[in-house]
């Protein structure tokens, strides 16, 4: 039997620290799991230092961020239910049928196992935790509110996913018209066209410039429309790489800020990701200097991220938060303004969460706006296409039954 020493806290008290003995570090663990503690540190006493070591049946390869809140929906469901977090991941290790959420619970639980707390096992998957969640973790492990910012964090999460979901919807419909629109222009090109021109052919007459300008337009579509089709795949792969390197996207971002509908849409987005996070990481306890530098990862466009920044160092010198973004010229007035009376009042975050649903309504008006307008261009496109070809066919048509009256 071997001594250990730890160090561990209870829900809401301060960590204590003590000795018991047990067959193995894994068994003192468990040991104190049972008591309703959660262990920070254990080691063996006159052990020697231990060396690190990589796993390679429980490592960070082969999970994303697809197990991350299925994962912390589970956990909640337990913590909730009285269960301490490291028995709540040993049971979801045992009780999961997924696959990759199984084997994601054994891993942390290994990690558990060994002394390790919540935060730091799940910072080992880096492609399943991401640097945020990771710190929510931690400090709800030393205030003890673990539920309570678990929640928070599914919340947020649940919030982020649905804006990502109108975002895709929004573009469905418009896609959807551009196929239609270019199905019909390859029933023209492939199918139409041929049997019509060699009807008017066997008819003879001349054939109107409407008429002829399509013929001709398609016989250059049927000739060159391969190499053109390479050529924008190409091109277009290349432009995706090139936005992958830093100059590249820093170009685009750059660019989207200038075109007055993107401008709109990606500064609202910025906005909200910015205030959602920032509220998030405030009401669990993290300090504002560290809230703002994580909060600025949550920001997609590097223009506005630099920006964020350079407010972020002028609020570690001093500076209010509304003012300093008031600086950076993406903010407007009135969200600023919001801002300085949460800050004079001292409910920052429920100031913050405010303008987040302010603005989350904003952008799903926006962007069914724009839904509407890009499915009206299409279809206006699309219509006239069709009506073209109607009057090209008709005048053709005319034109061949005037020759055989001549």
């Amino acid at each position: 039997m071997a001594s250990f020493t730890y160090t561990a806290r209870a829900a809401g008290s301060a960590p204590v620290t003590g000795t018991l003995e047990a067959p193995s570090r894994r068994e003192a663990v468990r040991q104190l799991l049972a008591r309703g503690l959660q262990p920070t540190v254990v080691a063996e006493v006159g052990a020697a230092p231990m060396v690190k070591v990589r796993r390679s049946g429980h490592g960070e390869g082969g999970y994303d961020r697809g197990q991350r809140l299925p994962f912390l929906e589970s956990l909640a469901e337990l913590v909730e239910g009285g269960l301490s977090a490291g028995e709540a991941v040993r049971l979801l290790a045992a009780r999961l049928q997924e696959p990759k959420l199984r084997g994601l619970c054994a891993g942390l639980w290994t990690r558990l196992g060994e002394g390790q707390t919540l935060s730091r096992a799940m910072a080992a998957y880096p492609g399943v935790f991401d640097t945020q969640t990771v710190n929510l973790i931690s400090a709800s492990e030393a205030t003890g509110n673990l539920h309570e910012v678990l929640q928070r964090l599914i919340q947020h999460f649940h919030e982020q996913r649905e804006l990502r979901r109108q975002l895709v919807a929004a573009m469905v419909y418009p896609v959807f018209i551009c196929l239609l629109a270019f199905g019909v222009m390859l029933i023209f090109l492939f199918f139409l066209l041929p049997k019509l021109q060699g009807l008017l052919a066997s008819l003879g007459g001349k054939l109107p410039l409407t008429t002829r300008l399509m013929v001709d337009a398609s016989h250059l579509a049927l000739r060159f429309g391969p190499f053109i089709v390479v050529g924008l795949a190409i091109a277009g792969a290349a432009l995706w790489q090139w936005r992958q390197s830093p100059a590249g996207k820093k170009a685009i971002d750059a660019l989207l800020l200038r075109i007055p509908i993107t401008r709109d849409i990606v500064l609202r987005t910025a906005i909200l990701n910015f205030t959602h996070t920032l509220a998030v990481l405030l009401e669990n306890g993290v300090t504002t200097s560290d809230a703002l530098r994580l909060t600025e990862r949550a920001v997609d466009n590097e223009l506005v991220r630099a920006s964020l920044r350079e407010c972020t160092d002028r609020v570690l010198e001093g500076s209010a938060l509304s003012a300093s973004l008031a600086r950076t010229g993406f903010f407007p007035p009135l969200l600023t303004d919001r801002l300085a009376v949460g800050e004079q009042t001292g409910h920052l975050a429920p100031g913050l969460r405010s303008i987040a649903r302010t603005y989350q309504a904003e952008l799903s008006r926006r962007l069914q706006a724009l839904t509407k307008l890009i499915s009206g261009v299409v279809l206006g496109a699309a219509f006239g296409f069709v009506a073209l070809l109607a009057y090209a066919i008709v005048a053709a048509m005319m034109q061949v039954s005037a020759s055989f009256r001549l």
